[in-house]
């Protein structure tokens, strides 16, 4: 699940926000979280209109994953679904997990809210941790574009690069 946050303006000029989640098979259920008439006497804010937060990866939730992945990414030719596949080598998760928690799934988070997968295996190297791989498994176009825009700003913020395969 992740949050979805949704702005709208009706006819007299009130700013309507929804707050909702949307299901891993597209379905997406929003209930009104506010309402208000902006005020004509109101002083102009000095405040940004848009901050942006931070694009993190995290396994335990509120614990930022430093190591930057690998990530693979297949999408069927309809562009119907689609997976992506995150290898951390030496995850600093290791080191924390058994004083911060446990390892519960990987959190992709951002501006738009949550993606989460549970679909996360350890690989062990002479009998040590030493490699995560995560899957996140894309059942429609809506968010495989959701994805998407989450991987464009953890890119931007990390200074990353996307290359194509042939």
């Amino acid at each position: 699940f992740f949050f979805l946050y949704i702005t709208t303006r009706n006819f007299m000029n009130m700013s309507v926000a929804f707050k909702g989640t949307m299901s891993a098979k597209g379905c997406i259920s929003a209930t009104r979280v506010s309402a208000r008439r902006p005020s004509v006497f109101a002083a102009p804010s000095r405040r940004p209109l848009l901050v942006a937060n931070a694009a993190t990866l995290e396994f335990i939730k509120g614990i930022e994953e430093p190591t930057i992945p690998d990530v693979k990414l297949t999408r069927s030719r309809d562009g119907s679904s689609g997976t992506a596949t995150f290898i951390f080598t030496s995850p600093a998760v290791f080191e924390a997990s058994s004083e911060l928690g446990d390892i519960t799934g990987l959190y992709m988070n951002d501006d738009e809210g949550t993606i989460q997968t549970v679909e996360v295996q350890a690989k062990f190297l002479n009998g040590k941790p030493s490699a995560i791989e995560a899957k996140l498994v894309m059942r429609s176009a809506f968010e495989w574009e959701r994805f998407m825009r989450f991987m464009e700003r953890y890119a931007e913020e990390k200074e990353l690069g996307f290359q194509k395969s042939d």
